[in-house]
């Protein structure tokens, strides 16, 4: 969710009047939009969080991830049609505001801010425990706060360049799934020696496909749904399309592909080692693989991902930064935030610092509670996201002309989506990350009651007098 690569950094308003002009003209073709979708998508959230989706449910994580396509897809679908028939560069937010009002802007605004936060200290903590593959012996914290320091300074050297370097690294995340299933597919075929493992067995019982029970099985949607975090993203980007229209086929395209990717890298990890031999500190096709005694594959692929992952939380950082620079900018802000420095190449530094922040969040986090940061951090991401993708269904019902069948699948989605949210509740090691996200959710409600009372209101009522005066 990850906000994803470059994705994460594409400009957009928040949902505010301001942005009602629709009519950017892009340039961009409808496959393109697709291939970077995936590479977006793709990150760490998957390289590692789906390790616990399968400690969590066995191998029917794999019918997580075809749920989770076939919701995601009904949300992507309704934010594609919204977005031909309504260009505008806010997106998911601008639908918001426009369905529910200026609440639901900012709400969706500041909510989307907030998941991006914790996305990136997910994705910190992420590198910071691929890296103890190596390092076992050295703190998460201290990784963690390495990788920190250089992305922010990554940041501060600008921006040229960085988006095709986050397409480069954006095949390599996919390059290494695909070697995976290559060479997991030559192991099942018998083709590498075994050296004492157990072949691979296919589940074929009720038991050995959920062997945590439908319980497990329900806890171990979100983890799903966050490995495909990021395409409202791609809801912003289907500004650049050349034909808006055909937002609605690069996203079915992308899923698709995604959908492929996931489910058999996934299916042959499952079915190659036993439920136990997974660790939430090592990616799974890394356990996988394990017994095959190839000694590149786990360098290779960890430093794949560690790379990957990197890029994918510094374009967040960019992201972030970006995102708060235009709320400021509609007014759900402090006008501080706007503020660019022109020694710093006119970055926003207080909004880059309010970012940076977060960051330090994440470290003192992983130094108070390193066993379990990864977890909570994680679930409590992947909800807020989910908000989001709820407002983008809710936002559908008020703005477009569904038949009865968009409607039917609509209601499917939000229960698809509040299937994930609940499942958390139900595992008392991920319980935690339901609260955080429940926590940001009161703080962000809060705030946009003081919005409304104490600047929007006092601001239509000053707007108000200024008209009634320039009549007289």
């Amino acid at each position: 969710m990850t906000t994803k690569a470059n994705c994460s950094s594409a400009k957009g308003k928040t949902g505010q009047d301001s942005n009602a002009s629709g009519e950017q003209q892009g340039d961009m073709k409808w496959w393109q939009l697709s291939l970077v979708g995936v590479g977006c998508t793709i990150g760490t959230g998957y390289f590692l969080g789906s390790t616990i989706g399968i400690k969590t449910t066995g191998p029917s994580i794999v019918f997580s991830f075809v749920l989770a396509a076939l919701g995601t897809y009904i949300v992507y679908n309704l934010l594609a049609k919204m977005t031909a028939a309504d260009p505008q560069e806010g997106s998911f937010c601008y639908y918001a505001n426009k369905a529910f009002g200026r609440w639901a802007g900012f709400s969706c605004g500041w909510n989307y801010w907030s998941s991006n936060i914790l996305i990136m200290g997910s994705q910190l903590t992420a590198l910071s425990l691929l890296s103890q593959f190596w390092f076992p012996k050295v703190p998460l914290w201290l990784f963690a706060s390495g990788f920190a320091i250089v992305s922010i300074v990554v940041v501060l050297l600008g921006t040229k360049g960085f988006d095709r370097v986050e397409n480069i690294l954006a095949v390599i995340k996919t390059a290494a799934i695909v070697m995976f299933i290559i060479i997991a597919i030559c192991a099942v075929c018998g083709w590498f020696g075994l050296a004492g493992a157990k072949p691979p067995s296919f589940p074929n019982t009720f038991n050995e496909l959920f062997p945590k029970g439908l319980k497990g099985f329900w806890t171990s949607l979100i983890y799903a749904f966050y490995a495909f975090g990021g395409i409202e993203v791609i809801g912003l980007m289907a500004m650049q399309l050349k034909k808006k229209e055909d937002a609605p086929k690069a996203g079915t395209i992308m899923l698709l592909v995604l959908t492929i990717i996931y489910v058999v890298s996934l299916g042959l990890a499952v079915t190659m080692i036993s439920l136990g031999a997974f660790s939430e500190k090592e990616s799974p096709f890394v356990s996988a693989l394990d017994s095959y005694h190839l000694a590149f594959f786990p360098h290779v692929f960890n430093g794949a991902i560690i790379i990957a992952g990197f890029s994918t939380m510094t374009a967040s950082l960019f992201g972030v930064t970006n995102l708060l620079v235009t709320l400021s900018n509609d007014g759900n802000a402090p006008a501080l935030f706007m503020q660019k420095i022109k020694k710093f190449k006119d970055l926003p530094l207080p909004s880059l610092g309010l970012g940076a922040l977060g960051l330090l969040g994440s470290i003192i986090t992983a130094l108070l509670l390193p066993g379990k940061i990864y977890e909570y951090i994680t679930t409590s991401a992947g909800i807020l996201l989910l908000y989001n993708w709820a407002f983008i269904i809710l936002s559908s019902f008020k703005i477009l002309e569904n038949k009865m069948w968009s409607k039917i699948t609509a209601v499917f989605g939000l229960l698809l989506i509040l299937a994930a949210v609940s499942g958390t509740l139900l595992e008392k090691e991920i319980r935690p990350g339901f609260f955080i996200s429940l926590l940001f959710i009161v703080i962000i409600g809060l705030a946009a009651v003081f919005m409304k009372f104490k600047v929007w209101n006092k601001n239509k009522a000053m707007a108000a007098k200024a008209s009634k005066s320039g009549l007289d």
